[in-house]
């Protein structure tokens, strides 16, 4: 019977994970028990995806507060220090924030206007316009800033980041002043020693930083990238990626997980006989039409994968082949024609006119988005995604 069916996604539920959790077996079980309960019949290149969150809750990747600023003192000393590009996220960056302003002398904090990294708006793009301002060439103090746009709140949480962030430095009691600057060396007429809070711009931020006289530079992907006091830590990422977890700690992006994802796919091919790919993913790669947001706040979507999720799609657009190479044809012949040419393609079609607007993005970064926004970030309680078919073309099952 010809497959009528293309890709389908599946989120998975799965018990509530906690440290120490025999995680691989408990992926392996899920899946094998949902394809059994559900009638699945797994096959070659299935995805099993997991999320982030639960491999760190397994690992025990946690740091405290307290973690963070020892790490923070030790790179710093009795220094002023200027915290550049954070995030606005009670989430993300306010955990950290405590932690670094327990680590140091005083805190000058730079944000960047008119919206953090990810898309988080201290204020609008029209408001910049009224008042004349040119985010890429003037400097505000906080000062100037509220005269000009007064208390600017997040359209989402509600939150005024600009005193929430300065309520969090002062409660570790020490001093903390605010500016804007999109320039990572406008901090060094403040102080010589910063850390670089930005994520996917941070080397480069560093290296302008150490160009222009900059006397110490870390960023959060220097911290905590060995244990502290017996803390988790990311050799990789340090700080980039951790979430809040307590009001006196973090859960850190999941450190070394290739094993995990190899382990998971030898398991699943000794009881099924096929090999299905594995991945761990984070943030999806997307962005909110409303919000602005570009959800894409850890340092990569996907820190380990098995290998046969390297590289980019190879593929033809349909509708381009359908309105210009066989624009004479239809019904049947139309099919077989296209059928016919998807089989002949070429193994790589970069610069092809039959391939253009197919958007050649990084598989794990596409599988990494389509996972994210089926587990969601709440209580679906699904942080395991099984997808099927998502290799297949026009031509599979035919």
């Amino acid at each position: 019977m010809e497959r009528v069916v293309g890709t389908t996604v599946r989120g998975l539920r799965a018990p509530i994970i906690n440290e120490g959790d025999d995680l691989e077996k408990i992926v392996v079980d899920t899946v094998l028990n949902a394809a059994e309960v559900e009638g699945i019949t797994i096959q070659d290149r299935d995805i099993v995806s997991l999320t982030e969150s639960i491999v760190a809750r397994a690992q025990g990747n946690y740091a405290s507060i307290d973690a963070i600023a020892a790490d923070v003192s030790e790179k710093f000393g009795d220094e002023t220090v200027g915290v550049i590009f954070p995030i606005l996220s009670r989430n993300r960056f306010a955990n950290c924030l405590s932690g670094i302003a327990r680590g140091v002398k005083k805190v000058v904090l730079m944000l960047s206007y008119p919206s953090d990294e990810v898309g988080n708006h201290l204020v609008s793009i029209d408001d910049l316009d009224e008042k004349g301002i040119n985010p890429w060439t003037d400097n505000l103090t906080e000062e100037q800033f509220r005269e000009l746009f007064g208390n600017q709140k997040h359209p989402f949480t509600g939150v005024d980041y600009i005193e929430y962030y300065r309520s969090l430095v002062e409660a570790e009691g020490i001093s903390c002043e605010i500016i804007f600057s999109n320039h990572a060396k406008s901090i060094l007429d403040y102080t010589k020693h910063v850390l670089a809070c930005d994520i996917h711009s941070r080397f480069r931020t560093k290296r302008i930083l150490k160009n222009h006289g900059a006397e110490t530079v870390y960023g959060l992907d220097d911290i905590l990238t060995e244990p502290v006091n017996g803390s988790g830590y990311n050799e990789a990422f340090g700080l980039l990626g951790c979430n809040k977890a307590t009001d006196d700690s973090v859960k850190l992006f999941p450190n070394k997980c290739q094993g995990l994802v190899d382990g998971i796919q030898a398991k699943i091919k000794e009881a099924t006989g096929k090999t299905v790919e594995v991945m761990v993913y984070g943030d999806g790669a997307f962005k909110d039409p409303a919000g602005k947001i570009w959800e894409l706040a850890d340092p990569v979507v996907s820190p380990a994968y098995t290998k046969g999720l390297e590289g980019t799609p190879n593929e033809i657009k349909l509708k381009y082949l359908a309105d210009n190479n066989f624009s004479h044809l239809r019904g049947e012949e139309l099919d077989k024609a296209i059928a016919e040419y998807i089989e002949n393609k070429s193994d790589d079609l970069v610069g092809s006119v039959e391939a253009q607007g197919t958007t050649p993005r990084k598989l794990t970064d596409l599988i990494g988005s389509l996972s994210d926004l089926t587990s969601g970030s709440g209580d679906k309680g699904t942080p395991f995604v099984f997808i099927q078919g998502y290799f297949d073309n026009y031509t599979s099952g035919k």
